[in-house]
Parts: C-alpha cells; sequence; structure tokens
C-alpha cells in the first residue's frame, strides 16, 4: 500500500517514532542485495531517514562506491500485522554536524549510540513509503 510521503497520518508517524529494528537494503559492487539489521529515524518533514554505522561496514561501503548521485536503497520495519518501507536514494555523509544530527536523532529513537570516530551517515532521501501502520 504506497503513501504520499508529504501526507503520512498520525498512526503512521507514531510507528516510525516507536522502537523498533530495521533493516536496510543496499546492492553489493556485483549488484546482489545486501540486508542488515540497523536502527533508522525518519523525518516526514525533510523526507530522511539516517541510519548511523561505521564508515568500513559493508553497508557505508556499499553507499560510498555510488558515488554523489547515490544508490537507491529501502529501509523496512514489521511489527506483526504492521509494516513500512521507506524507498530512496542514499548517501553517505561523515561532516561532524551531519553525524551530530543523526546521533541526536538516534538516542530520541533508540538510546545513545556509543562512541566511535569512523561514524558516518547514511542519509536518505525518501520517495516512496509503503505499508500498513
Amino acid at each position: 500500500m504506497a503513501h504520499d510521503p508529504r501526507e503520512l497520518d498520525d498512526a503512521f508517524l507514531a510507528f516510525w517514532r516507536e522502537r523498533h529494528i530495521s533493516t536496510l537494503t543496499t546492492a553489493r559492487p556485483d549488484g546482489t542485495p545486501h540486508v542488515v539489521p540497523v536502527g533508522v529515524t525518519f523525518d516526514p518533514a525533510t523526507g530522511t531517514a539516517r541510519v548511523i554505522t561505521s564508515r568500513t561496514s559493508r553497508k557505508a561501503r556499499n553507499v560510498a562506491a555510488a558515488g554523489p548521485e547515490g544508490l537507491p536503497v529501502a529501509v523496512c520495519q514489521v511489527d506483526r500485522a504492521r509494516w513500512s518501507t521507506l524507498e530512496g536514494t542514499a548517501v553517505l555523509r561523515d561532516e561532524p554536524a551531519q553525524v551530530a544530527e543523526a546521533e541526536r536523532r538516534y538516542a530520541e529513537r533508540y538510546r545513545t549510540p556509543r562512541e566511535n570516530p569512523d561514524r558516518v551517515v547514511i542519509e536518505i532521501t525518501v520517495r516512496r513509503v509503503l505499508g500498513r501502520a
């Protein structure tokens, strides 16, 4: 079930504020899917989803390899019959302000992240929203 990313209802937005583990799907250099569990935050006002990770992780390297034009990705969360997938284009951010903002949002939804001097942010511009919340 597709939704307009600019017109998500309160129940749907609440689902993205609840504490759920999600999966992030990226493409490896050989084109095969790489799917891993992640914590993700979603800012509906800007249509941006964020995943914090280490710059050496496979997911970060997959996104970085796509260059500045970004990589098509999907993040998905499921809770029984409720589910949602955010599809969009991901880029890798390593600017201190971008990392700090992603860490702040992560702490609000999950917990304060551990120290990681190699932390980067996978920033996803959400183009399509699917689900039933």
